[in-house]
């Protein structure tokens, strides 16, 4: 068993298939298909059920990624700590983040690290909830993560910075219930329709809690896809509660961007892995720290 093997098998497991992870990897099928069943026989394991043209883990697959993950990752950062010794010139950080704190604080993160170190990459990994994250920087899909939720995070499994928190405001279309510039109590928002995230979100706990004192609400439209929710509510749909890094694209689109009263908030942290980072990780998480969104 060799790195590449490991590399190998979770381009498999991340892309669904050995097609897509052969087109991925620029390998020809055929020989990704002999990397894996080699891998298999140094293992003395099957490591996939193949189910017709589908691939799926078996248990000894499953025990296999979270350490194939570590080797593969520790590799990348030893390589990388050595080609940083001529100065960051090149590399890439891969960041777990939830959908609303993708659009801000870290696009401006991205935009401070990458004006600071042009020549390096990210790669953003989409989360929908603060457990996603973690998860997924405590196995080593990415190094890094931003999460949010509506009490401050802690993980033992990985470090956690809290860097701050981000206002709930509610959405609402031109000529709707709410006239611009006026501040929605819980109450005000009894018989309105609402636009609201998956279970598990923060805007989704609020709703949830706003509805739990008493306040009759109707969800209208349940989705995972926050891109799709501005649309919605500029449609008429339904009224929506958002994180405030969406009020600049919202205000610019036609919306009516609303403070709530009581005003209710996320906690934002940084995430990242307790084994040794990459250089360009820790160059971002440096950068990330001191960024400020000025929202």
């Amino acid at each position: 068993m060799d790195a590449r093997q490991l590399d190998y098998f979770l381009a498999v497991v991340d892309h669904g298939g050995v097609n897509r992870a052969a087109a991925a990897l620029y390998l020809a099928q055929p020989s990704l298909s002999q990397a894996i069943r080699a891998l298999e026989r140094d293992l003395g394991h099957q490591l996939f059920h193949r189910v017709g043209r589908r691939l799926v883990l078996t248990d000894a697959g499953r025990a296999l990624v979270e350490p194939a993950r570590h080797v593969v990752r520790g590799l990348e950062a030893a390589r990388a700590s050595v080609e940083s010794v001529a100065g960051l010139e090149s590399g890439r950080v891969e960041i777990a983040a939830m959908p609303s704190q993708a659009v801000e604080p870290l696009g401006g993160m991205i935009r401070a690290f990458t004006e600071r170190h042009p020549g390096l990459s990210v790669t953003i990994r989409a989360a929908f909830t603060t457990s996603d994250v973690l998860e997924m920087v405590r196995t080593g899909v990415t190094e890094v993560g931003l999460l949010a939720g509506s009490e401050p995070p802690a993980s033992a499994e990985v470090e956690l910075d809290l860097i701050g928190t981000q206002r709930f405001v509610l959405l609402a279309p031109v000529g709707g219930p709410f006239r611009d510039g006026v501040t929605v109590r819980h109450a005000d928002l009894a018989g309105q329709r609402l636009i609201v995230g998956q279970a598990g979100t923060g805007m989704r706990r609020l709703v949830d809690g706003i509805r739990a004192a008493g306040v009759e609400l109707t969800e209208v439209v349940e989705t995972e896809h926050r891109e799709s929710i501005l649309p919605l509510v500029l449609g008429g749909v339904g009224l929506a509660v958002l994180a405030d890094s969406w009020s600049p694209l919202a205000r610019q689109a036609g919306a009516l961007v609303l403070e709530l009263a009581p005003p209710a908030y996320l906690h934002l942290a940084l995430a990242s892995r307790k084994a040794p980072l990459t250089p360009a990780a820790t160059a971002f998480l440096a950068i990330a720290r001191a960024y400020r969104p000025d929202l």
